[in-house]
This record gives C-alpha cells, structure tokens and sequence, in this order.
C-alpha cells in the first residue's frame, strides 16, 4: 500500500460524511429487504428513521465536540480512545446476548440456531483478530 492510498482511505473514514452516507445506504438497504419480503410501508418506516438518524448526526456534529469527533474530522487521541472503548462495550453486550439467547433456545428444546452460528462467528473474529495484532505487533 502506498503513502497515498492509505492517505486517502484516512481522508474518506474522517470525512464528516461518512456515517450520514452509511446511515443512508442502510436506510436504503432496510427499504430493499422489506419491499422484497413484502412490507414497503414498513421499508419506508426504516429508511426514513434512517434519514432522521443521518440528519441528526450532521446537524449535532456542529454543536457536539462527541457526535463532531466521533462522527469523522475533529478527532484526537481522546476520541479515538472512547470509541474503542465504547466499540468493546457493545461487543460484550452483543456477546452477552448471544449467550443468553443461546441457552434460552436450548431450554425451549431447539438447537440454539442462530445464536449458535452468531457465537462462532464472534469466536473466530475475535481469536482471528487477536492472532492479527499480536503478530502485527
């Protein structure tokens, strides 16, 4: 990787555009899903959350030094901090629920299924990654 392709990718991930643009395309892939499955109305329910989620992040982003630094340019040492810190949180409390919800289909009589499937996919990103940065340094 060049100097300036991992200076772009930087440049792209503080954009203050970034997580407004996600929000958006989620918003449209909730509509897709649902449309297809049937449900357009409730397909338009969720992108138009969506869209309030991406306007109210671009209009905090002025007032708030968090949702600003959290959200793309603005960000320091400190921010970047808080948001591992908050990304590790809801993956403890992803993973707490993914156990619960495990042993609360195993005490139904089922097979667990698709909590099962989720825990092992957490285990293996999360042993995957430990291997990655270990061995990065």
């Amino acid at each position: 990787m060049t100097e300036r392709s991992g200076t772009v990718r930087r440049d792209v991930t503080r954009s203050r555009w970034l997580l407004p643009g996600f929000s958006l395309a989620m918003g449209a892939a909730l509509f897709g899903a649902a449309t297809y499955g049937g449900h357009p109305t409730d397909g338009l329910w969720m992108f138009g959350v969506m869209a309030l989620v991406a306007a109210g992040v671009l209009v905090a982003s002025r007032w708030s030094e968090t949702i600003s630094g959290l959200s793309g340019p603005g960000r320091d040492e400190r921010l970047e901090m808080i948001d591992l810190r908050a990304t590790a949180l809801s993956g403890l409390v992803i993973i707490s629920a993914v156990i619960v919800g495990f042993l609360v289909e195993l005490g139904r009589g089922h097979g667990g299924s698709p909590f099962g499937e989720l825990g092992a996919i957490g285990g293996v990103a999360y042993v995957a990654a430990v291997v990655f940065f270990r061995t990065r340094g």
